[in-house]
């Protein structure tokens, strides 16, 4: 990564795809690259940052937690995905915890840069608008699997909302962890290996040997 400029860097991020050669520029001048270990914090529920974070590569996880300490997992963020916008708007603490999963390099723009860069460009301002749209659709959606849905219709979603499509075959890559699945939707550890166990007896899920998740009859969460 040391190789590439800062201005390639931003031409990778959707967020500032279509941003003019100068506006880009601009912003290169002024983001910092940072690295992030595995397990450390990248912002913290209830403080707050004056920065946006643009996940560059490596994987985080944005979590909740009540006092003591039970958590929720919210989304999870790859490559392209940024966080801090909401703070650096409304100035108030951050509504989540985001968390490096695996070791994760990040883009940060300060909060003056990112103030001056909002009206100098009308792609970037309604591309943040576009995000904030989707975190407010997936919070309804959320709260409706909690409100309406019993721990195995969530379960049920949660897997379908992972799972890709490949060759016709529903796949969720890599392990599926009951103690993260417990995380997403609500539910105790136990409960949801029930579930799952349940799912694979009916033939309706199969665990591959790397621990992947194959989908194999229609799943249903209703």
């Amino acid at each position: 990564m040391a190789m590439i400029s800062n201005l390639d860097l931003i031409r990778r991020v959707p967020l500032f795809s279509m941003l003019t050669t100068d506006q880009a520029q601009s912003i290169a001048d002024s983001v910092v690259k940072r690295r992030f270990k595995r397990g450390e914090l990248i912002v913290e529920q209830g403080t707050k940052s004056n920065a946006l974070f643009i996940l560059l590569n490596g994987r985080a996880r944005v979590l909740t937690a009540d006092h003591r300490g039970r958590e929720v997992i919210l989304a999870v963020l790859q490559s392209g995905d940024y966080v801090g916008e909401m703070s650096l708007i409304d100035n108030e603490p951050h509504s989540a915890t985001v968390r490096a999963e695996v070791q994760t390099d990040m883009l940060v723009l300060g909060r003056m840069e990112f103030a001056r860069c909002l009206p100098e460009s009308s792609s970037l301002s309604y591309g943040i608008l576009r995000g904030l749209v989707a975190r407010l659709r997936n919070a309804d959606r959320q709260i409706e699997s909690l409100a309406l849905l019993d721990v195995y219709g969530r379960v049920a979603r949660t897997l379908l909302d992972m799972a890709e499509d490949e060759k016709g075959i529903k796949l969720i890559r890599g392990k599926v962890s009951r103690q993260d699945m417990a995380k997403v939707v609500g539910a105790s550890r136990e409960m949801v290996s029930r579930v799952m166990k349940d799912l694979e007896e009916r033939g309706v899920i199969e665990t591959l040997e790397n621990g992947s998740v194959v989908i194999k009859e229609r799943l249903t969460h209703d």
